[in-house]
């Protein structure tokens, strides 16, 4: 039987006890603040890819991960037979792309943030060492990381099956020119849209509705987008129209700003000319927009 301790706090006439169940205490290291972003983003990281959860939340992952490396394999196949590289690093395959982030992010941003919300569980986190910015900050990191893994292993084996058939130091020189800066641009690729899924996934803690309001919002955006351009004449177009129309998606943002940076691939923009500067400034505004008002729904979240 457990002891029974007797409380000095119960009401008159009746008598209390506390039940000594005998577990035991925790007498290890207490870690910090620091330690627990970590393990909140690591786990996150994780929770993206379906590590940890069953079959079924691996698919989305893995899946998009596999059809975002198709090309890349395709294209060692095609260059071991003697023929040029068939993608742009900074480009690979603009569709592809579109589609596969836009999945991506609108199955495994929910999976992030939708369900604390709908189990209400966030003041478990905040009872801990663990301010109110920490906990979208770990979630956008790990997002991010996501996003990376994504987009960028497949421009290195990509990378990989080109050289593997080069011929003189020279063409590895320059493959490893044109990679460099193809990585910076699906940094900013994982960046923005890493920010944009998770403001608009915690708008709401069920699960399918936030789904859909990602997916929708990107593919809407993008496609007025591109109506635009063509509207306007085309990726080819010079007038002011097409050089503008590309404002209206963050895809198409993310574009203008790589071809004012000095890409030269063909992608769905067209050419934005002295705009370019516009393109930066709204996709910084974007970004900022989108981490405010993530940061802005957790402090509202944790005061409710």
């Amino acid at each position: 039987m457990p002891d029974q301790v007797p409380t000095s706090s119960a009401p008159a006439g009746q008598a209390s006890v506390i039940h000594d169940l005998g577990y035991r205490g925790y007498d290890g290291p207490r870690l910090g603040r620091a330690q627990i972003v970590r393990a909140l983003t690591w786990h996150s990281f994780r929770s993206s890819f379906g590590i940890g959860r069953g079959a079924k939340g691996k698919i989305i992952p893995v899946l998009a991960l596999i059809a975002m490396c198709l090309p890349a394999l395709v294209n060692a196949f095609a260059v071991a037979r003697g023929n040029a590289r068939l993608f742009g690093y900074d480009v690979y395959v603009p569709g592809l792309r579109v589609a596969l982030v836009t999945i991506f992010i609108a199955a495994q941003a929910p999976e992030l943030v939708s369900r604390d919300l709908r189990n209400r569980v966030l003041p478990l986190y905040f009872c801990r060492p663990l301010r109110r910015g920490d906990y979208p900050l770990a979630k956008y990191l790990a997002l991010t990381a996501a996003l990376l893994v994504l987009i960028e292993i497949p421009l290195l084996i990509l990378y990989v099956g080109t050289i593997a058939s080069a011929k003189g130091g020279h063409v590895i020189w320059n493959e490893t020119r044109a990679l460099v800066p193809g990585l910076g641009v699906g940094l900013m690729w994982a960046v923005l849209m890493a920010a944009i899924g998770l403001v608009l996934a915690s708008l709401t803690g069920r699960r399918a509705y936030s789904t859909g309001i990602v997916a929708i919002t990107c593919v809407l955006t993008f496609v007025l987008s591109l109506l635009l351009i063509q509207s306007e004449g085309g990726t080819t177009a010079t007038s002011t129209g097409a050089r503008i129309a590309g404002l209206f998606s963050p895809f198409t943002i993310l574009d203008g700003v790589r071809i004012w940076l000095g890409g030269t691939s063909p992608g769905t923009d067209a050419d934005p000319g002295r705009f370019g500067p516009l393109y930066g400034i709204l996709a910084l505004i974007v970004l900022a927009a989108c981490l405010g008002g993530l940061a802005a729904r957790y402090r509202k979240v944790s005061q409710s």
